[in-house]
């Protein structure tokens, strides 16, 4: 019965939960996966769940993507969040689970948060936030450089004041030379 993990996923939507805690939800997902699918948690609180208990939000995503059905709304609330450390933390944990389109729209979102935020130094940790995930997705090969070259030396250029943007810079044109 799932009684157990809907009031976990319900305590863990409202706020950050101890280990012991998270721990029980991904001992009851492991050994039930189906009760994914009647956990109680819907698109909406998703955003909700990444920010208060990420490592949880991933586990769940994990495995509704990995029952496919109905996972296309949850990671559509996840496009959909505002970008922070919490969401790009979910996303990296789970970009060998995720469409490639997926993480490209992500990363395009991300991107776009750094140009609309209006308070400079809000923009300048977004800014290194994104530049350190993408680093990570370049050097741990999830993405091809080459599928998102425009758009991240636009970013770069465009931010190149900040240090972090000006080392993905490098990194892009030496992954071109030697995919090249």
């Amino acid at each position: 019965d799932g009684g157990e993990l809907v009031e976990l996923i319900a305590k863990a939507v409202k706020s950050p939960m101890q280990p012991a805690q998270q721990e029980a939800v991904a001992a009851l997902l492991k050994a039930e996966p189906e009760l994914i699918l009647r956990c109680g948690l819907s698109p909406r609180k998703l955003p909700f769940l990444v920010e208060n208990n990420p490592t949880i939000a991933s586990e769940v995503l994990r495995r509704l993507v990995a029952q496919k059905e109905g996972s296309e709304q949850y990671l559509e609330a996840l496009l959909n969040m505002n970008m922070s450390l919490r969401s790009m933390e979910v996303v990296n944990t789970l970009t060998s689970s995720l469409p490639p389109d997926f993480i490209h729209t992500y990363i395009s979102n991300c991107i776009r948060s750094c140009e609309t935020v209006n308070d400079r130094y809000m923009q300048n940790r977004l800014v290194r936030l994104v530049c350190v995930f993408l680093q990570g997705l370049i050097t741990n090969e999830i993405i091809n450089v080459d599928d998102l070259f425009i758009e991240v030396q636009a970013f770069c250029i465009e931010f190149s004041r900040i240090r972090e943007a000006a080392e993905l810079f490098r990194l892009v044109k030496i992954r071109l030379k030697t995919s090249g």
